[in-house]
């Protein structure tokens, strides 16, 4: 008993560093965006603001282009995480519980579209946005104009289905159990019903991992809309942050709390998905 206990003791406190040292840089940042500029370099340097403000948030709020780029991020990500969460559950399901010719050499494609780097797809998904048909002036044969650049559109393009979240799909609806789709068969029910009203019920723990993966994937994208956006009014986040603290001289409140508006959309969602999201990343990776 003594020695689970001194290995109990030894784990806590492990544990307690590891957090200290991720929490601290954290909690920093928070006790910085609170500080007005003269508190901010005072010394000695204090825990906790003397006198908590809002202004840097105000600030940011109504100087920058945080605002508009919160949007932007909101939206591409909305659009994200509906387009992976239908394509990658129906995509998932076909691949564990249909049997068609074909489909393993379709998920194999899958698997491999998942290795190829996101730089080496960049030059080419940029001509495809540029060169769209029809789209920001171009003719038919996708000449003459801008296509899907500086859209949302375009930004949200590369990210609607990720070979990732197909995956954990396949591999979360191989480990259910067959018996139930059986079930159904003999009750007359096509796949689509047994899909939609048996297997698709209790698939909220993938649901939810494909969401949150999807979500801040696609809100922490940097080079993509780097590459795509050239109008301050199409910028996401990580654009606007980049270019707030390269403009000039930095004011290190105002950054800590554009940080901070950055950040928090991200905790919500994650917060919001986190047991599911623990259940269905332990489900993807059950059977292979």
């Amino acid at each position: 008993m003594t020695g689970r206990r001194a290995w109990r003791w030894r784990r806590t406190a492990a544990v307690g560093l590891v957090a200290a040292l991720v929490g601290l840089p954290f909690f920093w940042l928070i006790s910085l965006a609170f500080r007005d500029p003269t508190e901010i370099f005072s010394y000695p340097p204090r825990l906790l603001p003397q006198r908590p403000t809002l202004d840097n948030f105000r600030y940011v709020w109504e100087t920058t282009n945080i605002p508009v780029a919160l949007t932007n991020s909101l939206t591409v990500g909305v659009i994200t995480v509906l387009s992976n969460v239908i394509v990658a559950v129906a995509a998932g399901y076909a691949f564990a519980r249909l049997d068609f010719r074909g489909s393993r050499a379709m998920f194999g494609a899958v698997l491999g579209a998942a290795m190829v780097p996101a730089v080496v797809q960049m030059i080419p998904l940029f001509l495809l946005v540029q060169r769209w048909p029809m789209a920001g002036g171009n003719d038919l044969f996708g000449e003459g104009g801008s296509g899907l650049l500086n859209t949302y559109a375009g930004l949200a393009l590369p990210l609607l289905v990720q070979p990732l979240n197909i995956f954990l799909a396949r591999q979360y609806f191989l480990g259910l159990p067959e018996e139930m789709a059986e079930a159904g068969r003999l009750d007359g029910a096509s796949e689509l019903r047994i899909f939609a009203s048996i297997y698709l019920p209790i698939a909220r723990p993938i649901l939810a991992t494909i969401a949150v993966l999807s979500f801040t994937g696609a809100w922490e994208d940097f080079l993509w809309p780097l590459v795509v956006v050239a109008s301050p009014d199409m910028q996401t986040v990580p654009l606007a942050l980049s270019t707030y603290s390269a403009s000039g001289v930095v004011q290190y409140g105002p950054l800590m709390a554009a940080t901070i508006l950055a950040t928090v959309p991200v905790l919500v969602v994650f917060v919001a998905g986190q047991r599911h999201f623990v259940q269905g990343l332990a489900a993807g990776g059950v059977k292979g």
